[in-house]
């Protein structure tokens, strides 16, 4: 009898109001294990439909956004060619929340304080659909890569390589 209502993210709203279909998808939080492995075993889903959303700085562009399947890392050189960059490096832990808003393990590529230029990796290509973070820990968002690629104007691109 007791329905729990899943309380929508900014995430959640900004893709509402461009209208783009998403499904809100919660999981258990552990604070131990905040890696994409963990959310996919959660999801009941193949790591290669778990996407981290990532952010990164440019020596010439200052900051911007990867997204990549969980089981990849960043490939920095790969990065910094197709951002216009000579040198990146990802962001240190806390600047995280005044940079994006967002918190290490929930930090989504939609509704960021800012619009960054954002890259997704090769891999979203021809897949039904993604799961990204939310916003908050414990709550993905279930969406189409071209949906998400089109809302955030991002790039795709060879960016990472499995870790």
């Amino acid at each position: 009898m007791s329905h729990t209502k899943i309380e929508k993210t900014n995430a959640a709203r900004l893709l509402d109001r461009a209208k783009i279909p998403y499904e809100l998808v919660p999981y258990a939080v552990d604070e131990e294990h905040l890696s994409a492995q963990h959310v996919a075993e959660q999801l009941g889903e193949d790591i290669e439909s778990v996407f981290k959303t990532l952010v990164l700085k440019g020596d010439r562009t200052g900051y911007f956004v990867c997204v990549v399947p969980g089981h990849h890392e960043v490939d920095l050189k790969a990065v910094a060619r197709v951002s216009g960059n000579k040198k990146v490096d990802l962001i240190p832990m806390k600047e995280l929340l005044p940079v994006t808003g967002y918190i290490r393990g929930g930090c989504s590529p939609v509704g960021m304080k800012k619009s960054f230029p954002t890259f997704i990796h090769r891999s979203v290509e021809g897949r039904p659909f993604i799961y990204v973070s939310a916003g908050v820990r414990g709550l993905q968002l279930k969406v189409a890569p071209e949906a998400l690629i089109g809302y955030v104007h991002a790039t795709v691109a060879d960016i990472s390589r499995e870790a």
